[in-house]
Order: C-alpha cells, then structure tokens, then sequence
C-alpha cells in the first residue's frame, strides 16, 4: 500500500497517509496511457480546418491556350493545383477526429498514470486545501514551500472557489475536480496536488 506525505495549508509536514493499492499502486501501463493521451487530443481537435478544391475557387473556365504547337504542356484551366490562385490537391476538410476507446482502457490509464506520480514522488496530499481568501501570492507561496516550481496540476473534491481563483494566474498551474479527472491531464500537469477528501473521492470513483 503507497504511503505519501501529509501537509498542511503551511506547507509543513504533518504525518503520512496511505492511498489505495488499486488506484495508486498498479503497475503503471505506459501503452494505456498513450492511447488515452492520444483519444484525449484527438478528441479536442475542432476540425475545422478547410481549404478550397480546383473545383471549388472561382475563374478558370477557359483553356489558356490551345492544346498544341506552343511547346508548352497542354493545360485546360489556370486553376489547376500548379497554377498561383489554383485550388488544393487533396483540399482539407470539416471532419470529426472524435472516437472512442475501451472503459478498461481507460481506467487502467487514469490509474497507471496516478501510480507514475506516486512512483515519481510527485503527489502532495495536503489536510484541508482551503486557503483563507483569494491570495494569487499565497497560494503561489504556498506551491514553493511545497517544492513546486514548476507545472501542478491542484485536485480539490468539490469546486472551490478560492482555489480556482488563487491558482488561475499562475502561470502552469490548473484546477479540477476529483470526480472528473483524465489521464492527460495528469500526464500533463506535473506535480500531482490533492486534497485529502478528494483521494477519497479518487478512490471511490476509479477503484
């Protein structure tokens, strides 16, 4: 069973806490965590990318010049792909780049990638994340005496608006609920910041 460090709002140790062999202590699948990634991205694609075909951009309805003697290649329109002002070979269109991949797949993603973290010694359990007031600084200070510096990705059971506010603006750092987390999101977010009631959450939800 993974044992973790405990900390306060203070950025002090305070005792350890131990986490769920079956959500934090697999033995991380980097292929499921790829696939997952990859759905994820693939599934925030907008897809709206559009170009126009030779069939499509405007003019070109006559021959430039007559099929032969000119020594030049034969051509019928000027807005053939070769031309300047001629349409796309193969032009992109809308097209939905969603799809779906297997629930046990991604279950065993979330939690490989969950397990990595602890593996990584980069999950903080803190007792009560709840700052006093929307304080940017504070909370910035407080993800210093944490030793984050860098990208954190801060879990809270519920949304919690001094949270979501205080971390807004620093710059790397996102909030989430523990009912919604996905794999890319954790993959991504670095250091891996969580309420203690929210491993609760993570727990009940995932095992």
């Amino acid at each position: 069973m993974p044992t973790v460090k405990l900390y306060n709002m203070s950025g002090d140790v305070t005792g350890e806490t131990s986490l769920s062999d079956s959500v934090f202590g697999v033995t991380p699948n980097g292929t499921a965590m790829h696939e997952a990634v990859k759905n994820h991205l693939a599934n925030r694609r907008q897809g709206t990318q559009s170009a126009l075909t030779r069939a499509e951009v405007s003019g070109g309805g006559i021959k430039p010049y007559r099929q032969k003697g000119t020594g030049r290649a034969r051509q019928g329109s000027t807005r053939s792909p070769q031309f300047t002002h001629g349409g796309v070979a193969f032009a992109p269109k809308p097209r939905d780049y969603s799809y779906t991949i297997n629930k046990k797949l991604r279950r065993l993603a979330l939690k490989s990638a969950l397990s990595q973290k602890v593996i990584d010694n980069q999950v903080f359990v803190i007792d009560g994340l709840k700052p006093d007031g929307i304080k940017t600084k504070a909370f910035k200070d407080f993800l210093t005496k944490l030793g984050v510096t860098g990208k954190a990705l801060v879990v809270t059971p519920e949304v919690t608006e001094t949270v979501v506010k205080s971390a807004r603006n620093i710059p790397g750092v996102t909030t989430t609920i523990a009912a919604i987390l996905s794999t890319y999101e954790i993959v991504n977010g670095g250091a891996f910041i969580v309420d203690k009631a929210a491993v609760a959450v993570i727990e009940e939800v995932y095992a």
